[in-house]
């Protein structure tokens, strides 16, 4: 009886015991509960602009030490914005005695300073502070974050260099130097920092590329940096992204022959037979440069002869005539047969391999287009097509030429079901938004505008800008024209020039435009103006196309005179620039032209390549080596 009833003693006093723990519990959560409940409402003045009535209760809150992590930056930026300083201050005072260590709550001190203007105050706090933790790198960088985040950015490069010197490693926080100087504007050591942080890894080379390339948008810029890897480059010949990078910066100033002099080198040291001068032939043949992209291939060609380079180089020869040839009006037929002797040539001589069949596709394109033997280019694409060796991506663009050839043929149902099988066969591949954005084009020749814009509307977010952009330019063309014309009439007697044009028949395709021209000036026949400049473009091509250049640039020039400041205006004075260069062979005009270019139209497309062009007709890009063979 006795063991029962200490037992149930026991037992009253534990349950006591909780049922305090509980009430106090209780209270606990209700204090936490209504300390949230005046947060918040604190938050919520702070976001109304309130600042008198979120400082009172922020005031109340501080009291209570479990409340500063929660309410400490609003607390202390609000009192900054009211100009309470004092009160900041004496609340930093407070704060650091319970916890003195804490970095922020001490650089919040030199913060008030500055919002003080107390600067020379400010000055001396920052900087003992960053030589107080100059030692640990991790300091330093929560130091840096915190100044940078604040508009301190010259604390926050203090802080970071002085912990680099005392390190002794002279690429520590390159990556966070590189961004604080680009905050600074000090492009010069950004682009220091950034060449730092690629030596570390090479791995890196890519990001440093695209950096550069957004921040590094004036000529002069990407001049200075070539300079720089110069003198990089034969101070340090050792490594190896410095040429790598040097190679880039020449490339995207288009002066490919010292891109070359340099991809030369590097594949020597490096014994990469010949992959990094094959790299700049293409971008170089990408951009219209025919000369250097020959003149690389054929290098290749005679340096890497037992290279798996070398194949590629020959076909890449032919491809740089191919291109020079269909750029240099009228095409002569005499060239495009040679052409085709030279496929014929590569293809018999490597049949087993596999750019032999790119071959035959070059080859049928070159058939259909310029020597108007359809029926020979059909026969070698269905070849190609139905070749097991043919991968899907090759039978694909067959697929997309032997719609073309049909479309030449006036037998766009054919054209159009081709098309279709590749859209569907290759989704969301490049490949297949050609295919999407042929059909657009197809469905914009018949004049069915409505059908094209929806093709156009999806293609507008492809993943390759050049189809991106295609498409964005048509469709503008469209809504453009049938805003003012509903029916759209002039825009299908334009789209039916077009395809003239895109089936070779240039007398047909100038006599519909001239006409289409006349009944334009003629508003009984046509409401829409507005497509005039677009025709006086088509008409000026079409004419540049048969050679008769002189007629071309009057048409050009109307388009500068009557519609100075629409969007035809750069192309239309790039296209003469180009005419008095490549066709009239005045280089003093064409100079003089590509430099008035840059001065009208410094954001056009054009403006690197007209830029380049000067350049070059100035002399600045002369070979300094005996040139190759």
């Amino acid at each position: 009886m006795a063991n029962y009833n200490y037992i149930n003693t026991y037992i009253i006093r534990i349950i006591r015991m909780l049922c305090i723990w509980i009430i106090l519990l209780l209270i606990s959560f209700s204090a936490i509960s209504q300390n949230q409940s005046e947060i918040q409402l604190a938050n919520e003045y702070v976001l109304k602009g309130d600042k008198k009535k979120a400082i009172e209760i922020y005031k109340d809150l501080s009291k209570n030490d479990a409340n500063i992590p929660l309410i400490h930056n609003n607390y202390i930026n609000i009192m900054l914005d009211a100009g309470e300083f004092d009160d900041a201050q004496a609340y930093l005072k407070r704060v650091l005695r319970r916890d003195p260590s804490n970095l922020q709550y001490r650089l919040d001190v030199g913060l008030v300073y500055v919002r003080a203007g107390e600067l020379t105050k400010a000055d001396k706090y920052f900087r003992d502070i960053i030589n107080e933790v100059k030692s640990s790198v991790h300091l330093s960088k929560m130091a840096s974050d915190y100044l940078s985040g604040r508009s301190l950015t010259d604390y926050a490069v203090l802080a970071l260099t002085e912990s680099r010197n005392v390190s002794g490693n002279p690429f520590l926080f390159s990556l966070d130097l590189a961004m604080l100087y680009r905050l600074q504007g000090q492009q010069d050591k950004m682009v220091r920092e950034y060449l730092n942080y690629v030596t570390q890894n090479s791995a890196n080379v890519q990001y440093v590329k695209n950096v550069m390339q957004a921040l590094l948008t004036k000529p002069e810029e990407l001049e200075s940096l070539e300079r720089l890897l110069y003198d990089k480059v034969q101070q340090n010949p050792e490594v190896e992204v410095y040429t790598d990078l040097l190679i880039w910066v020449t490339m995207q100033q288009k002066n490919f022959y010292a891109s070359f002099i340099q991809a030369r080198a590097y594949d020597k040291r490096y014994k990469k037979d010949g992959e990094k001068s094959m790299e700049v032939a293409k971008v170089a043949l990408d951009n219209g440069d025919y000369e250097n992209a020959s003149k690389i291939y054929r290098y290749i060609v005679n340096q890497y002869s037992n290279s798996s380079n070398n194949l590629l180089a020959r076909l890449g020869l032919i491809r740089s005539r191919e291109a020079k040839i269909k750029n240099s009006f009228p095409v002569s037929k005499d060239s495009v047969k040679t052409l085709i002797t030279d496929y014929k040539k590569f293809i018999n001589q490597f049949p087993d391999n596999n750019n032999s069949l790119e071959a035959q596709r070059n080859q049928a394109i070159l058939f259909a287009n310029y020597l108007d033997q359809k029926d020979s280019a059909v026969q070698i694409l269905n070849k190609l097509i139905s070749n097991p060796r043919t991968s899907l991506f090759l039978k694909s663009k067959a697929k997309l030429d032997l719609g073309d050839i049909y479309l030449l043929k006036g037998e766009s149902w054919e054209s159009t079901l081709l098309y279709s099988q590749v859209e569907k066969t290759q989704k969301e591949n490049p490949v297949g938004y050609e295919a999407k954005l042929k059909n657009a084009k197809l469905s914009y020749y018949k004049g069915d505008f409505r059908l094209a814009q929806e093709h156009l509307d999806i293609l507008k977010e492809a993943t390759t800008r050049e189809i991106a952009n295609d498409a964005m330019d048509l469709s503008m063309r469209i809504k453009e024209n049938i805003a003012l014309d509903s029916v759209g009439e002039a825009l299908k007697q334009y789209a039916i020039v077009e395809l003239l044009l895109y089936q070779n028949k240039i007398d047909e395709a100038l006599q519909k435009v001239q006409k289409l021209k006349q009944g334009i000036g003629d508003s009984a026949t046509f409401s829409n103006q507005t497509i005039l400049d677009d025709v006086y473009w088509l008409e000026a091509n079409i004419l540049l196309k048969r050679g008769e250049f002189e007629q071309a640039n009057a048409l050009l020039q109307k388009i500068l005179d009557e519609f100075g400041s629409d969007i035809l205006a750069d192309d239309a004075y790039f296209l003469q620039a180009e005419i008095s260069e490549r066709y009239l062979k005045n280089k003093d005009k064409a100079m003089e032209m590509y430099r008035d270019f840059l001065t009208k139209f410094p954001g056009s497309v054009y403006a690197a390549e007209a830029r380049k062009r000067f350049r070059m007709l100035r002399g600045d890009f002369h070979e300094t080596e005996t040139p190759i063979n």
